[in-house]
């Protein structure tokens, strides 16, 4: 589990399930195999924002980094880099690039990122952090002229008053010539919005049913997968996409490692994922309660995706 602590699982198993509306958190999706997946359904036709993210980035990388005059780029859940290489490419072309400090939940994606892009980069320092961005933040390393990059929408993952706590937390950390990006996907059209969690292939409920072999692995729990249908939605009140599991069947599973057993009925579901949709207020208004600026706005052409460049207020 790297340092995502078998206890810290159990506490947040048994509180989610617990519930009325059981539900998981979307960090769970992730091992080796979850991190596959997920690349894979970054590369699929239906799936816009990192097509759309990266297409912003490939844009207007250079010119961020002239901004910020960063050093170093910390990113957080950070995969294989994929998200970051154009900021990567652009610091180095300025020869600016110091330092990278790539921070994951998954071991084995950090440790591959370092040994790529020390490849890559020689002489670059990279700095893995193995943890859980909700609660690890303090294992960041000390640093200047530091760009913060979290990107690929997931700060949307996080409830609203979650999100606002953590860009506080980031903040905390940040000097006053550090630099935050934040990858924001926007309120679009519904159907636009659920075809990307519902892709024809399959791979997004793969994605989400790995979740179950995680807790599998890291609780010796007795979920089947197969035994559960995925389902995602646009909720339109709360501006986010909902992604479920859905048990076909009633269902008792034993999770040993969390001291648990629980039951399904037929049909019901848990909540794996929320995904918020943003308006360029939105974005605005939150980081301003976490006491930062939004310094610039940048969109895909489409309009579909969006990436703050914010700085300390």
């Amino acid at each position: 589990m790297g340092s995502v602590t078998v206890t810290r699982m159990a506490e947040e198993v048994r509180e989610g399930l617990a519930r009325a509306l059981k539900e998981l958190p979307p960090k769970y999706f992730y091992d080796e195999r979850g991190s596959a997946l997920f690349d894979q359904i970054t590369e699929l036709p239906e799936y816009y924002p990192s097509r759309c993210e990266r297409e912003i980035l490939n844009r207007h990388a250079p010119e961020i980094v002239e901004e910020c005059g960063a050093t170093e780029l910390v990113e957080l859940g950070s995969g294989t880099a994929s998200k970051t290489r154009a900021l990567l490419y652009a610091m180095a072309g300025t020869g600016t690039l110091r330092r990278y400090v790539p921070f994951d939940v998954d071991e084995s994606v950090v440790e591959a990122c370092e040994d790529e892009l020390e490849t890559l980069y020689p002489g670059l320092d990279v700095h893995g952090v193995v943890g859980d961005f909700e609660h690890d933040l303090h294992r960041v390393p000390e640093g200047e002229r530091r760009l913060f990059a979290f990107l690929g929408g997931t700060i949307g993952n996080l409830y609203p008053d979650e999100r606002v706590a953590f860009l506080a937390k980031i903040r905390a950390l940040m000097l006053p010539e550090d630099r935050l990006i934040v990858g924001t996907d926007l309120v679009k059209d519904r159907s636009i919005l659920e075809a990307a969690y519902n892709d024809s292939e399959g791979v997004t409920a793969e994605f989400n049913r790995n979740m179950l072999r995680v807790l599998n692995e890291g609780l010796k729990a007795d979920f089947e997968p197969e035994a559960f249908e995925h389902v995602a939605f646009f909720d339109e009140a709360n501006s986010w996409i909902e992604m479920r599991l859905r048990a076909n069947g009633a269902q008792r599973v034993r999770i040993e490692g969390a001291d648990l057993e629980v039951t399904f009925a037929d049909g019901e579901e848990v909540r794996t994922e929320i995904s918020s949709k943003f308006t360029v207020e939105a974005v605005d208004r939150e980081l301003d309660e976490a006491g930062l600026r939004l310094e610039r706005f940048f969109t895909d052409e489409g309009g579909l995706f969006g990436l703050a460049l914010a700085a300390p207020a």
